[in-house]
This record gives structure tokens, C-alpha cells and sequence, in this order.
């Protein structure tokens, strides 16, 4: 697609937005601060700068002052500053332009930046500097997109809680309640835009990494298309991201409302921005299995969303994807734990990091429960059953939601993103275990990504939003899952839920 079709793509998307009322911003720098009391979507903070209601130049201090009051929550780890400044100063002149001029934004760290550290938020990359920008990334720059800063995560997203003891890092806390995980592994990006430090970003995802920290934090997550790759894959960043797994892994974009994930969207893909779909008639999956074993505190908030969603005319199909779990747990580690073998140096030599081995990453790792997971990747300890798992296991599994679609007549499957709410923060272990109504400890990486993970191996995307909140104040997620290349329908169906289940207070930070 050339670039006068890209941009006139991005007009028509951003136009939606043209008839938006402003908040009278008459102290911008001091409104822009208070987004997660009084939010700006991210086309309107666009649509107001280009009006010349407010400036660039505020908005990104107001960010970057934000941070700096915050940054006892551990959500960034590289906060750019002067540089951001410096473009927020370009955009006010006309020398930046574009449909997304002036919007400040977080990157999660393991996504390659030309001109900040990428560390994975490990040790042994904290000054690694790759010669370019991912792809999706670099789009949103050319679009006029202000980074603030590189968000903090589990080290190498290699878990669930964003519990990182790299000494650079640390711990990210849910702002909610700062004794609680946000959820991983991009939990600095979700708390930055739960927190109002920004109003969108880029996480990644391999198992969940997106979607459970917006469940747990009260935002919005996409896991976009993966398929097999090629053609089917919608975000294409090859060795441009400290990996996991190439059959796995994506960038994606997370943002305080449907509508800011969405405008990310559709400027990373150059494609019209989803529009809201009518909810009457839609048919709903809602397998059993992925609704069983909730946290009572839980079940309480997705029932009353289940009824919102059933009141508005959805159908909701009550049948399971039969054997999900079990032919999930077959394949997930082997190929988790096994292609970063090759994937890392891959990536290291890519990216112009090639002075560091894998094994000088392993030997540096901070966070137990990291350096336990490479202690299997060094060892390769998958390596006999990677081969079935990646040729035979995993196009079952994908054949299994394709049937599930098919004779289900489905648009969507709903479910809770995770199980329970945010559990405590461990930092003997970086994981750890966690308690659902008071039973018996359960590893708290296994439990979290229960409900996100099969969709994460099948390929399919995946939207998380904010469902509620517990009785005791913490955010509830709620999914859906498509067909793969069904992006802009599920983000049009999260458009219409989240005017049923309504916006997450603001946390008190």
C-alpha cells in the first residue's frame, strides 16, 4: 500500500472523531495529567492539538510530570523525556505531522527502539541499542506518535505478574492496589495507561501478555491475528522484538478505551478503524469450561456482564470446546520453551546485538522465576516433543476452533479473561502461587493465563475490556476471542460492550 493511500485511509478513520466535544482545557498540562480521572480518547487529544486547543508541548510535559510523580508504581523503566519534548516542540511548529500528531505513548521494553535502550528487562541487555524501530512501532512514529518512554515488564516476558527483579526495574504495581501484580507481561504499559500517565501504548503477547494485565488493570488489550504467519498475520515485527516464540509471539496495542486500541489499529495496519457492531443477534460462545473455577469476586462482576450483554440482544451459546484445555497443555511449553533457542540469537543478530549470546542472557537473568523457565530453554528441555507439537498438536487445536466457529454459527467466544482478580505480589519468587476463594495455593503463572493461552497457541486474535469492578475495588476483564483475520469485528464488538459495561473508575494514585 503506498503512502497516499495509507494516509488517506488514516483521514477517514480519524474523521470519525472530527464532530468530538473537547474538555475546555483552560490548564492543559494539569487537565492532560488527570486523563485517568477525566479521560481524553487518543483521537481527541489528536483532534485537540490539530485544533490548536491545546498544545503538544503540554500534553507531553503533562505525561512526563505524570511518570515522575508515579514512578513508585515501577511502569517505566526509560523515561525519554527530552527527546519527547523536543517532538512535542516539533508538532506545535507543523514540522511533525500526521494523524496521530502529538500523541504520547508507552512501548513496552522489549520492542525494538533505534534511539532508546531495548532491554527486555534483563540485565544483560539494559544498554542494548538495535540499529531500528520495529515495524509497527515505526508506523505510529511516521504518524506523528510521541514515545515518553520504554514501559517495564516481566523479564523477558517470560511470566505473568510483572514481578521483574532486574535492580533497573522492579516490581510494577497494580494501581489499583499497589500490593497486587498487574498482571504481564506488559504490566508497565497497562499501568502507565490505567494511571494516566498515557492513554495508549504497545504491549506484546504470546500467552496472554496483553490481555490479562487490561483485565487486571481496567483497560483494553488486542491480541491481533497470528494465524501461521505470512499473510495471516496482522502486525509483522520478525526479529524486531525480544522473543518468545516466532509461532507465538506480537506486538499489540493496549489503551484506555476500545476506541484508543482501535485508532492504534487501524494506523499500524492502514486499514479503516473499526466501527461499532449491533450487539442484537450476535452469537456468543460461552463454553463452559472457560466459565468454571471463577473467583466467587469474579463471578459476581462477568454474570452481571452476561446479563448487560443478553439484555442488549446478544445470544449467548452455552456449549464447550470439548477436550480445549487438555490438547492446549500439550503443546503450549514445547513450543514456548524451545524456539527461543534459535528465535533469541535470531533476533540478537537482527538487531545488531550480536556481542550478546543467549547464554549471556541466561547467566544474567534476575527473577527466579525466569532463570527456572531458561534453566529448561538452555537445556532444551522441549526439544523431542517440539516437533509434534508445532506440526501436529497445534493444527488440531486450530482445527477444533475453527469447528467450534463453524457449526456454532459463532461471532465470537466470551469469557472471562482471567479467573480471579489481581493476586499479591511475590517478590521472593517473580510468580509464585495464588489462592481462588480461599483454597488450597495454585501457581499463579498457570492459573492467570488458563483462559488466554489456547487462543494465544491456536493464532486466533483476542480482545479484552473492562467488565467491572470487585466488590473490594479491583478490575474485571472479560474476552473475546475470533476467527483468525476477524480483528476489526471483535474491536467493533468491543466498541458496543464497553457502552454496556462502562469506563474503570479512576485508581487513587
Amino acid at each position: 500500500m503506498g503512502d497516499h493511500s495509507r494516509r488517506d485511509i488514516l483521514k477517514t478513520s480519524l474523521g470519525l472523531a472530527a464532530g468530538v466535544a473537547f474538555i475546555p482545557l483552560q490548564h492543559a498540562s494539569i487537565a492532560m495529567a488527570d486523563t485517568a480521572s477525566s479521560p481524553m480518547t487518543a483521537a481527541e487529544i489528536v483532534q485537540a492539538i490539530h485544533a490548536k486547543k491545546i498544545t503538544a508541548v503540554s500534553v507531553v510535559q503533562a505525561a512526563i510530570e505524570r511518570a515522575e510523580k508515579l514512578k513508585d508504581l515501577n511502569a517505566l523503566i526509560f523515561l525519554n523525556k527530552d527527546a519527547a519534548l523536543a517532538a512535542a516542540r516539533d508538532v506545535d511548529s507543523g514540522k511533525i505531522t500526521g494523524p496521530l500528531a502529538g500523541l504520547p505513548i508507552v512501548v513496552k521494553d522489549n520492542i525494538n527502539t533505534r534511539d532508546m535502550p531495548t532491554t527486555g528487562g534483563t540485565p544483560a541487555l539494559q544498554n542494548a541499542r538495535p540499529k531500528n524501530n520495529a515495524p509497527s512501532l515505526q508506523k505510529l512514529i511516521d504518524a506523528g506518535a510521541i514515545i515518553i518512554g520504554k514501559a517495564n515488564m516481566h523479564e523477558l516476558a517470560f511470566g505473568i505478574t510483572s514481578t521483574n527483579l532486574s535492580p533497573f526495574a522492579g516490581p510494577v504495581k497494580n494501581p489499583y492496589d499497589t500490593t497486587r501484580i498487574p498482571g504481564g507481561s506488559s504490566g508497565g504499559t497497562a499501568v502507565a495507561i490505567a494511571a494516566g500517565i498515557v492513554t495508549c501504548g504497545l504491549g506484546t503477547d504470546t500467552g496472554g501478555s496483553t490481555r490479562v494485565p487490561a483485565a487486571l488493570t481496567g483497560i483494553v488489550g488486542l491480541r491481533p491475528s497470528v494465524g501461521n504467519g505470512g499473510a495471516r498475520r496482522r502486525y509483522n515485527d520478525d526479529h524486531a522484538v525480544v522473543p518468545i516464540s516466532h509461532t507465538r509471539d506480537t506486538v499489540g496495542p493496549m489503551g484506555k478505551t476500545v476506541a484508543d486500541v482501535a485508532l492504534l489499529d487501524s494506523v499500524i495496519t492502514g486499514t479503516v478503524m473499526a466501527a461499532a457492531e449491533d450487539l442484537s443477534g450476535k452469537r456468543l460462545g460461552v463454553p463452559p469450561s472457560m466459565w468454571s473455577g471463577l473467583d466467587k469476586s469474579l463471578q459476581d462482576v462477568v454474570d452481571a456482564a452476561r446479563k448487560k450483554l443478553t439484555d442488549a440482544g446478544a445470544v449467548l451459546v452455552d456449549k464447550d470446546i470439548d477436550g480445549l484445555f487438555d490438547l492446549n497443555a500439550k503443546l503450549s511449553f514445547p513450543i514456548a520453551l524451545h524456539e527461543p533457542i534459535e528465535d533469541i540469537p535470531a533476533y540478537l543478530k537482527a538487531s545488531g546485538i550480536e556481542a550478546i549470546t543467549l547464554a549471556d542472557i541466561a547467566a544474567k537473568i534476575a527473577s527466579p522465576d525466569v532463570k527456572g523457565a531458561f534453566g529448561a530453554i538452555t537445556a532444551d528441555a522441549f526439544g523431542k516433543a517440539y516437533p509434534d507439537a508445532v506440526g501436529t498438536l497445534r493444527p488440531q487445536l486450530q482445527k477444533l476452533y475453527e469447528s467450534y466457529f463453524r457449526d456454532n454459527n459463532l461471532d465470537a467466544i466470551l469469557f472471562p479473561t482471567t479467573i480471579a482478580p489481581a493476586p499479591a505480589i511475590d517478590t521472593a519468587k517473580g510468580s509464585g502461587e495464588m489462592s481462588i476463594n480461599g483454597g488450597k495455593p495454585v501457581p499463579t503463572f498457570d492459573t492467570m493465563i488458563r483462559n488466554t493461552d489456547p487462543g494465544s497457541n491456536a493464532g486466533i486474535p483476542g480482545l479484552s475490556l473492562f467488565a467491572g469492578m470487585t466488590a473490594s475495588g479491583l478490575p474485571i476483564g472479560l474476552e473475546i476471542d475470533g476467527p483468525v483475520g476477524s480483528d476489526t469485528t471483535l474491536l467493533g464488538l468491543g466498541l458496543s460492550m464497553e457502552k454496556l459495561f462502562g469506563d474503570a473508575p479512576s485508581p487513587k494514585v
